[in-house]
Parts: structure tokens; C-alpha cells; sequence
């Protein structure tokens, strides 16, 4: 198919061992983040298949063989073909993920305004259903390698449920210390963990070589056509294999496709089908196996080590998933989707490690009460896989667009795409429905509940914005003003963080209309979020005297990318050398925020509700102080009214 998406070519200079070592530890790094969540499916994806709608689909050779057929080809085409070889190409400046691939096709198209508005759509819809698996993800993996226990020690299978509770308190507890210290050990035990899979896997194998011939299609075929209704059954516990595989696209910013894809193809995609077929040919030997195949392929003196390794895996692929939803958490933020959160750095060298308190709290609450509703990971897979495929579905809906809108794919190209890739996902989203009313619902109740929460800020922002600028004025009448009648001018330096350079921030004009004075140096900030991930430093600065080079007010925009810090103070320091009119004691500046409280207004606009949810949304957001970096001790917050 065609490559204008300009796929990213490793430089011949310097090639070497240093070169290898470094592709080497980013390939590593990439087992331990992007990984996690498919690497753990074969935990349960097995199990449920033959426990689900009561043991519909049998322990017998044909069934046997329909679902290991199904599995290998689901994991092929939709994780190996869609993801890493296709959709991985459609990076937004390296940057991957459902919400980046609308903000790319966003600003390639923007005079396209119907296709530009679909596509946001697609995006938070995305989005939300992402919010909703981050719920079911640490909840279904952690207690499944806790579920080994009944295994190893039948007699205490009644503390399952508070172990996976306090395994997953402590992990949540623990975001607030980041994870960069704990990171350098996710790579080399996911390592070990696939190692592990593929070694427990190949014995039974071996025993049943036979098990091979289920990788040919024509059994996959021979299933659905045989017994239509028990393989449409099957594939709602099928997609379980491929849970995890938007995470290889979401991720890709943190170490490029070439690890991502090098790790997928030498370790991953062989170590999960030699596990998945030697589950299958474990099945056959032993049918009553199927109450849980992972760890009845595990010899005796191994479980109990087994048991160990696994949680540590599922902790780190929840870590992944809650890692994600920090990052979707402020692409939405800077995408003006969600209001300001408090976002937090947890390590001075890489800006994407970052913990949004108020989000982790959510998700621990969400995840403890829908452990202590299911209890087990058997019940919770009846609630896992709507969302999943929605997002999959989605995501080949955006891709479509690119490749039509941008890459102008001819007709043919998008068509085989949308055949091979949405038939089958669509046959996966189709078999997951029946899982409504089992707990399917409780997903789609809480990306429901982000899209509302999403899309009522989104428009409450614009009306706003609309109040906000009819009461401010425009800054240029307000410059000459100063300039015909000069207030009186004070020493230092006053910062004024506000959206645009047309208006004048309301803390401005109260400072001079209550106080009758300016400081000597104004500065006028706007921050201006790009739907790009990151502008670099040398392009963010934009400085304006606003057509007088001598009053000493000056307007500094700086652009920044939706995955970047957006500190005001270091770009001051960075616009230092730009004019004269920023060389000042920027270390002392004060900052003076317009607090604008907002209340219901009159009929019109917005539905009563949503106006409320706004309101209640804006209350509880996080101050821009924090927001842009600002110094507590410096910085000034004036307020006024404005009707809704």
C-alpha cells in the first residue's frame, strides 16, 4: 500500500554496537510499558472462552482448534497487520493514540469543517471508552494472578479478593511517587514474564505437535461455519487476546515504532501463540483443564513462583493503563476538552511521566467497588471487551479518514482496510454486545459518562469565552487609553497570564480601574495549546509591543504542544532575549490571575443541566497557578462575575 506517511528510516551514520544497545534498551523499555496489558491476557482469555454462556463452547478437538485458530488470526491481523504495520504510521508528530490521531487529522483537513467535527467526535468517544477499560483492566489482570492461589492453595482461595484489593491500594498509593524509579525493572520482567509464557507453552507442544495445524485459517472458517451461533459465543471472550493492542499505538511516543515494533515481533507475538497453543493442547489431553489452563500448564514445584511473577505482571500492565489515562487525562486538557486538573512531574528528565491526583483517586474508587461487585476475574470478563472493541473500531474509523482526507489511499486500498480490519472488529463489537446486560454495560456507562462530562465543557468553554471577551474589551482601545491619559506607573514587574491578545485580562483592567496604576513592565501571556504533542523551544515564542515599543506592556504568546510542561516562567526566561521590554527581574515578577466565577444565567445556551454540570465542573477545576507553574508567593488572583 502506499507509504506517504513517510515511515521513519534508521540512520546509517554512526551504525554500530552503541547504535544496536540503544535500539536494544528502548526495545526493553517497550516490553515493560507498551506491553503489559496483552501480555497478560493469556491469564484469563482461555478460560472464559470455555466458561462463557455456560460452557457453550466444549473441550473438544473441533472447538479446540475454531478458537486457536481464531485467536492467532484475531492477534495477527488486528494487533501484528492493523496496529504495528498500518496505524502505527499515523503518528502525530511521534506521538500515538486515539485522541493524537484525531488532533493529526485535525490539523491536516481544518478547512474540512464537517469531517474536522466527525473526527473530534470519533475522538473522545475514543477517548472515554479508554477511561472505561482503565476501570476493568487492573481489576480483571491483578485478580487473575491472584486467582493462581486456588491453584496452589485451594484452602485459602477466600483471601483472593483482599489481596488483589491490597495489591492494587498499594500500586494506586504509589503514583504519586511516579514511576521512573520502579521503571527500569518493568523491561527485564515482562522479559522474563514472556519468556516464561513461551516456556510453559512448547512441553505441550511437543507432546501434541498436532495442536500446530490449528494456525491454518480453514479452522477458524470451519468453526463459524459449523456452529455459527458458539463461535459468534466465542468471539466475545476471543477479543480478550487482543485487549492491550491500542496501547501499542498510545505508547509509541515514549520509544518510536522501530522498538515497539522489534519487541512485538521477536518476543511477544511468538511467545503469546506458543502459550495460547500449548493451552490448547492441554485441553485436549485435559478437558477438566479448563477451569484454568494458564496455570495448570505450570508444574507443580513452579506455581507458587508462577503466582509471584504474574502479579508482578498484571501490576505492571494496570501501571500502563493507569499511565494512559494520565496522559489521555491532559491531551484532553490541552485539547480544551476537560477543565484544568492538577497535573504533577514526577521526574525532572522526561516530561510524560506525570500523575493527575484527582484522576488516580477515581480510578481506585471505580476499580475497589467493581472488584468487591464482581469478585472474580471470570465475572469481570462478562463486563471486558464492549469498550475494548468500540476503541478498535474507532480507531480504524479515524484511520480511514487520514488515509482518504491525507494520504489520499485510492478507493481499492480503503476499502480492503475497511473490509479485512472492520469486518473483523466489527464481528468482535457484535459478539460483545451480548455482554450488556452481564456488566457489558457498566464500560459504556462510564465512557458515556466521560463524553458528556467531555463535550458539555467543551461547549460551556466556547460560551464562555463569548461572555468573557464582551466584558474585558479590546486591548488595543485599552493600550491607548493608558497612553492619553497615564496612570501611575509603579516599579517591577506584573504578568498576566489571559487567552488571547484582543481582550484585556480582567485582573489589568480592575488593577487600574480600583488602584489607578500599572507596573512599570506588563507582560501579557498567552498560551496557545497546538494539536501536536510538542513545539519545540526554539518555535514557541511569538513577542508583540502591541504597536508601542516604549510603555512597557508587551504581549508574549507561546505555543505548546498538548504532551508538553506549560510553564509560563521558563518561557519568560526563554523570551528574555527577545526584546528590550523583557529585560527585567523576572525573578521577582509578580503574576495576577482573572478568576472569573461563574454562575447560571438566564435560558438559552445550554439546557439547565448541563449548565450545572459546567458550573460544578469549573469549581473543582485546578488553579492556573498550578496549571502554568507559577509561584505560589508571587502570584495574585482577582475576580470577577460572568453569567452563563
Amino acid at each position: 500500500m502506499s507509504s506517504e506517511q513517510n515511515e521513519a528510516k534508521p540512520s546509517t551514520h554512526g551504525a554500530g554496537h552503541p547504535q544496536r544497545s540503544a535500539g536494544a534498551a528502548l526495545a526493553l523499555g517497550a516490553l515493560g510499558v507498551v506491553f503489559g496489558d496483552i501480555g497478560t491476557s493469556p491469564l484469563y482469555a482461555m478460560q472464559t472462552v470455555f466458561s462463557i454462556d455456560n460452557g457453550a463452547v466444549k473441550p473438544v478437538p473441533d472447538d479446540v482448534y475454531g478458537v486457536l485458530s481464531l485467536v492467532f488470526w484475531s492477534i495477527l491481523i488486528v494487533v501484528s497487520v492493523k496496529y504495528v504495520i498500518f496505524v502505527m504510521r499515523a503518528d502525530n508528530d511521534g506521538e500515538g493514540g486515539i485522541l493524537a490521531l484525531a488532533a493529526l487529522i485535525r490539523r491536516q483537513i481544518s478547512d474540512r469543517k464537517r469531517l474536522v467535527a466527525v473526527a473530534t467526535m470519533l475522538g473522545v468517544i475514543g477517548a472515554s471508552l479508554f477511561f472505561g477499560d482503565s476501570v476493568i483492566t487492573p481489576a480483571i489482570s491483578v485478580l487473575s494472578a491472584v486467582e493462581g492461589i486456588d491453584v496452589v492453595a485451594p484452602s485459602i482461595s477466600g483471601s483472593i479478593l483482599p489481596i488483589g484489593a491490597v495489591i492494587l491500594i498499594v500500586l494506586f498509593l504509589a503514583q504519586r511517587f511516579g514511576t521512573h524509579r520502579v521503571g527500569r525493572l518493568f523491561g527485564p520482567v515482562m522479559l522474563l514474564w514472556f519468556l516464561a509464557l513461551a516456556v510453559l507453552g512448547l512441553p505441550h507442544i511437543v507432546e501434541r505437535p498436532g495442536i500446530l495445524r490449528s494456525l491454518s485459517p480453514t479452522y477458524s472458517i470451519g468453526f463459524v461455519l459449523d456452529h455459527p451461533y458458539i463461535a459468534f459465543i466465542a468471539m466475545g471472550a476471543v477479543v480478550l487476546s487482543i485487549t492491550g493492542a491500542e496501547a501499542l499505538y498510545a505508547d509509541m511516543g515514549h520509544f518510536g515504532r522501530p522498538p515497539i515494533r522489534r519487541a512485538w515481533f521477536a518476543v511477544v507475538f511468538p511467545a503469546l501463540i506458543l502459550n495460547y497453543l500449548g493451552q490448547g493442547a492441554l485441553i485436549l489431553g485435559e478437558p477438566s483443564s479448563v477451569k484454568n489452563p494458564f496455570y495448570l500448564l505450570v508444574p507443580n514445584w513452579a506455581q507458587i513462583p508462577m503466582v509471584v511473577l504474574a502479579t508482578f505482571a498484571t501490576v505492571i500492565a494496570s501501571q500502563a493503563v493507569i499511565s494512559g489515562a494520565f496522559s489521555v487525562t491532559r491531551q484532553a486538557i490541552r485539547l480544551g476538552f476537560l477543565p484544568h486538573l492538577t497535573v504533577r512531574h514526577t521526574s525532572k528528565e522526561e516530561s510524560g511521566q506525570i500523575y493527575v491526583p484527582g484522576v488516580n483517586w477515581i480510578l481506585m474508587g471505580a476499580v475497589l467497588v467493581l472488584m468487591a461487585t464482581f469478585g472474580s476475574s471470570a465475572s469481570l470478563a462478562t463486563a471486558y471487551g464492549v469498550a475494548v472493541t468500540g476503541t478498535l473500531l474507532l480507531t480504524t474509523a479515524l484511520f480511514l479518514i487520514l488515509a482518504a482526507s491525507v494520504w489520499h489511499w485510492p478507493w481499492w486500498q480503503l476499502t480492503l482496510v475497511a473490509v479485512v480490519f472492520g469486518g473483523v472488529e466489527l464481528t468482535f463489537f457484535a459478539a460483545n454486545l451480548t455482554k450488556i446486560v452481564h456488566g457489558g454495560w457498566l464500560p459504556l456507562l462510564l465512557g458515556g459518562m466521560a463524553v458528556t462530562i467531555m463535550l458539555v465543557w467543551q461547549r460551556g468553554r466556547r460560551l464562555i469565552t463569548d461572555r468573557r471577551t464582551e466584558t474585558e474589551g479590546k486591548l488595543s482601545d485599552f493600550v491607548d487609553q493608558l497612553r492619553e491619559d497615564p496612570p501611575t506607573r509603579v516599579p517591577g514587574t506584573a504578568v498576566f497570564p489571559h487567552p488571547t491578545k484582543e481582550t484585556v485580562p480582567l485582573a489589568l483592567r480592575a488593577n487600574v480601574e480600583f488602584n489607578g496604576a500599572v507596573h512599570e513592565h506588563v507582560v501579557i501571556v498567552s498560551v496557545i495549546f497546538e494539536s501536536v504533542p510538542h513545539v519545540p523551544r526554539n518555535e514557541r515564542l511569538a513577542v508583540d509591543s502591541l504597536s508601542h515599543s516604549d510603555d512597557g506592556i508587551v504581549h508574549l504568546s507561546v505555543r505548546f504542544g498538548f504532551s508538553d510542561d506549560a510553564d509560563i516562567p521558563a518561557a519568560l526566561r526563554d523570551a528574555f532575549m527577545l526584546t528590550s521590554e523583557l529585560e527585567t527581574d523576572l525573578e521577582n515578577a509578580f503574576y495576577f490571575l482573572s478568576r472569573v466565577t461563574i454562575e447560571p444565567g438566564p435560558p438559552g445556551g445550554m439546557p439547565t443541566w448541563q449548565k450545572r454540570l459546567f458550573i460544578g465542573l469549573a469549581h473543582n477545576a485546578a488553579s492556573q497557578a498550578a496549571s502554568f507553574r507559577l509561584p505560589v508567593d508571587r502570584t495574585v488572583v482577582m475576580g470577577t462575575r460572568i453569567e452563563l
